[in-house]
């Protein structure tokens, strides 16, 4: 993206942080009703799921990742970029489908899931302006699923992921992608215990897919949206977080 002439200041600056607040504060909203939903509390849910189980969900949830890097990058260049609505229908429906047959085939859902989330916020990153094709605009989209998943958001804490930066190289890529696993495999492991038990877990897996989608694109759009705020602004993006943080509920 390139610079405008004149960087943007004052009042603009301060509305587009203050939409960026927002979006962030209500990131988490949809998942407290997917909650109501599926019953229960999560730590009950993740005890259904077996033995030594987490382990084996971070190998599979960095696999996935890698595996989705390259599928949503071939995928948007056959079916291009998509709008929010249609995205989260997806993956709605692929929740659905993974958890009609159990734990089962919600792990053989997982790559898909992890796919369409990952080309979601391809999406945004796009819609903000950038190329998706980038290594730069690669890394970034990784590092969202670095922010804390919905059941964890927590006033900002999770905003440090934004100011990440590593050098753009494949083996950093693969550093990334090993750091950020294990934090979505928490997120992914709480959307397989509720998708555990057939046929009920098809609603389970739906509605978790349904928020998960939600928050994501949410996210996306806060970073990339910080991120072209600091290019049109000329703002140091340590500057902006710390003003974005500000702005968000404290409670």
């Amino acid at each position: 993206m390139e610079l405008l002439e004149k960087p943007i200041t004052g009042d603009l600056v301060e509305d587009r942080l203050q939409e960026l607040a927002q979006r962030y504060a209500r990131a988490g909203g949809p998942i407290i009703q997917v909650l109501n939903l599926i019953g229960g509390q999560t730590d009950d849910l993740i005890k259904q799921l077996p033995e030594g189980f987490s382990d084996n969900l971070v190998a599979g949830t960095e696999q996935a990742l890698r595996l989705a890097m390259k599928a949503a990058e071939r995928s948007r260049g056959v079916i291009g970029d998509q709008p929010g609505w249609l995205t989260q229908a997806v993956s709605t429906a692929a929740g659905a489908a993974g958890g009609f047959g159990g734990l089962g085939s919600a792990l053989a859902e997982l790559p898909v899931t992890t796919t369409i989330f990952l080309h979601g916020i391809q999406s945004v990153a796009v819609e903000h302006g950038f190329d998706a094709s980038e290594t730069g605009v690669q890394f970034d989209c990784v590092q969202v699923f670095a922010a804390s998943g919905p059941l964890e958001h927590d006033d900002g804490a999770d905003l440090a992921f934004l100011t990440t930066r590593m050098v753009l190289t494949g083996p950093a890529m693969q550093a990334l992608i090993a750091r950020v696993a294990p934090r979505l495999a928490a997120v992914l492991g709480q959307k397989l215990a509720a998708q555990a038990v057939p046929l009920l877990g098809a609603a389970a897996g739906a509605a978790t897919n349904y928020a998960y989608s939600s928050y994501y694109r949410e996210m996306a759009h806060v970073h990339f949206g910080l991120r072209r705020l600091g290019i049109e602004a000329d703002r140091d993006m340590d500057v902006l977080v710390k003003s974005l943080r500000q702005r968000l509920p404290s409670g």
